[in-house]
C-alpha cells in the first residue's frame, strides 16, 4: 500500500500526445534488484494529503490502530488511510531496529525495502571506510530505499543511487529529500546492468537476497547474480560488494578482501572489497560499535583441550570469518571440540572478540541432572546457549522449570565428541 502515498500527478493531453503504449514503460524483464512494482509510474514524493495523514498517525499505538483507522476513513480514502498507518508501523519498526528515531520518523519505507535495508550503524561504518580509502563519489547499485546512499552522503560522498523498481526509486528519492541530502544523492530508475559507472571513484553493489519465498541462499540466485556483481566490482577502481554473511568461503574470489561485520553481537553482513587500497585474499572481522577489527593471520586450527576455568564464546563475525584460531591464540586457549567454536582457557584475559564465562560445572547431557543441579543452586533465570546440539533452548527451559532467585548460563555442546552441559556465569568487566 505504500504506492498510495506516491500518487502520480494527473496527466494532460500534452503529456500523452506522443506517449508510447504502456508496454514501453514497463520495467525491463529479468530479476535485477526487484521490489514492489506498481502499475503506475511514480513522479513525485507523497502528495499533500498523504503527508498530512502521516503526520496525524505518527506514533499510533498498534492497539488503537483500528479506532484511528475508523475515524480517519470518514474524511479520507480508505486505501490512503491504510497506507499511512502501514507507513507508521514501518517507521516504528525502523526506529527500533535499523535507523535512528529522528531519521525513521521522516523516512519512507516499503516492506521489502525495510527488510533489505542496511542497519544505519553498519552503513555509516562502511561509508567511513570508503572515505578513508579516498572515495568522493560512489555508484550505489541496487540502492533500495536509500539507506546506504544516505550514509555515504553524510560522509561527504556524492552518490548515484540506482534501482530498477519505480516505487523503490521513488522512495529512495523521497528519503534523500526528507533528510536534506538531495544535493548529494541522484536517484536513477534503471537496470543496474545498463548503468555506466566509469565517472565514479567506487561502486557499491547490494544484490537483493530475498525473493517471493523469503531469503535466497544460492549466491547465483541473488538479483543480480553474485557472478555479475563480482564482474562489476572488479572493473571499478574500488568496489564494495555486500553479500550474506553465510556465504561459503570458497565462493570468495582470491582478488577480494573479505570482511564480516557484526553490530552489537549480531552478524549483519559480509563485504567483499576489490581494487585500490585493499588486500586481496585478506580476511577480517569487524565488530560494531567500535569498530574493533580482527585481522586473519592464516593460523592453523587450535588444539582441542580439556575444559578450563573459563569458556569464551567468539563473536559471530569472528566465527563467520573463520578467525577463531586468532582469538584462541590471544587467549592462550584451545577448543572444547574440534568442530565447536567455543574456546576454553585456565586464565581470564580481556578480549574484544569473545564473551567470557566462568565455568562452574561440567556434566554429561541429561535433563534430570540439569534440573537437579538448578534446583540445588536455586536458579530461576536460565540462559541457554547451544552449539553442536539439537536440543531447543525453549524446550529445555520448559522441562527443567527453573525457580529461584539466582541465574546461570548453560551451554549445550560437545566436549571431545561427547554431548555435554557446561554451566557457568558471565564474567563482568571491572
Amino acid at each position: 500500500m505504500t504506492s498510495d502515498l506516491f500518487r502520480p500527478r494527473p496527466r494532460s493531453r500534452a503529456d500523452t500526445a506522443n506517449t508510447p503504449p504502456p508496454e514501453a514503460h514497463r520495467p525491463p524483464t529479468g530479476p535485477q534488484c526487484p521490489g514492489e512494482r506498481p502499475r503506475t509510474r511514480l513522479r513525485r514524493p507523497a502528495h499533500p494529503e498523504g503527508r498530512a495523514l502521516l503526520d496525524e498517525v505518527r506514533g499510533t499505538d498498534p492497539a488503537k490502530e483500528l479506532a484511528v483507522a475508523t475515524r480517519l476513513r470518514r474524511e479520507h480514502p480508505a486505501d490512503l488511510v491504510s497506507a499511512a498507518l502501514g507507513q507508521a508501523r514501518l517507521r516504528q519498526r525502523a526506529a527500533a531496529a535499523k535507523f535512528t528515531p529522528e531519521d525513521a520518523d521522516r523516512m519512507f519505507f516499503t516492506p521489502n525495502g525495510f527488510e533489505q535495508s542496511t542497519r544505519a550503524t553498519v552503513a555509516t561504518y562502511r561509508a567511513g571506510r570508503l572515505r578513508e580509502l579516498g572515495v568522493t563519489s560512489v555508484a550505489d547499485l541496487c540502492c533500495g530505499i536509500g539507506g546506504d546512499a544516505i550514509a555515504l552522503a553524510r560522509a561527504g560522498v556524492r552518490v548515484l543511487a540506482v534501482d530498477r523498481d519505480p516505487l523503490t526509486a521513488a522512495v529512495a528519492r523521497a528519503n534523500a529529500e526528507a533528510l536534506g541530502l538531495a544535493d548529494l544523492i541522484e536517484v536513477r530508475e534503471a537496470d543496474v546492468t545498463d548503468v555506466d559507472t566509469s565517472a565514479y571513484d567506487a561502486v557499491f553493489v547490494d544484490p537483493a537476497r530475498r525473493g517471493g519465498r523469503g531469503r535466497i541462499f544460492d549466491p547465483e540466485a541473488y538479483s543480480p547474480p553474485l557472478s555479475w556483481a563480482i564482474g562489476a566490482a572488479t572493473t571499478a577502481p574500488l568496489a564494495a560488494l555486500k553479500i550474506a554473511p553465510g556465504v561459503p568461503h570458497e565462493a570468495v574470489p582470491a582478488t577480494a578482501e573479505a570482511e564480516w561485520i557484526s553490530d552489537g553481537g549480531d552478524v549483519k553482513e559480509a563485504v567483499l572489497w576489490f581494487g585500490r587500497g585493499v588486500r586481496p585474499g585478506a580476511v577480517r572481522a569487524t565488530l560494531l560499535p567500535g569498530p574493533r577489527v580482527l585481522h586473519g593471520r592464516g593460523l592453523p586450527d587450535p588444539e582441542v583441550r580439556s575444559v578450563g576455568r573459563y569458556l569464551y564464546e567468539p563473536d559471530g563475525a569472528v566465527i563467520r570469518a573463520h578467525l577463531v584460531a586468532e582469538v584462541a591464540e590471544e587467549l592462550g586457549g584451545g577448543l572444547v571440540d574440534e568442530t565447536i567454536a567455543y574456546v576454553t582457557a585456565d586464565d581470564l584475559r580481556p578480549t574484544a572478540y569473545a564473551s567470557a564465562y566462568e565455568v562452574t560445572d561440567q556434566l554429561p547431557f541429561g535433563v534430570k541432572k540439569l534440573k537437579a543441579l538448578l534446583r540445588e543452586r536455586e536458579v530461576g533465570v536460565l540462559t541457554v546457549k547451544k552449539r553442536g546440539s539439537a536440543v531447543e533452548p525453549e524446550e529445555l527451559r520448559r522441562k527443567v522449570k527453573p525457580q529461584g532467585p539466582n541465574s546461570a548460563t548453560v551451554f549445550l555442546t560437545r566436549v571431545a565428541g561427547a554431548p555435554t552441559m557446561l554451566i557457568g556465569r558471565p564474567v563482568t568487566e571491572k
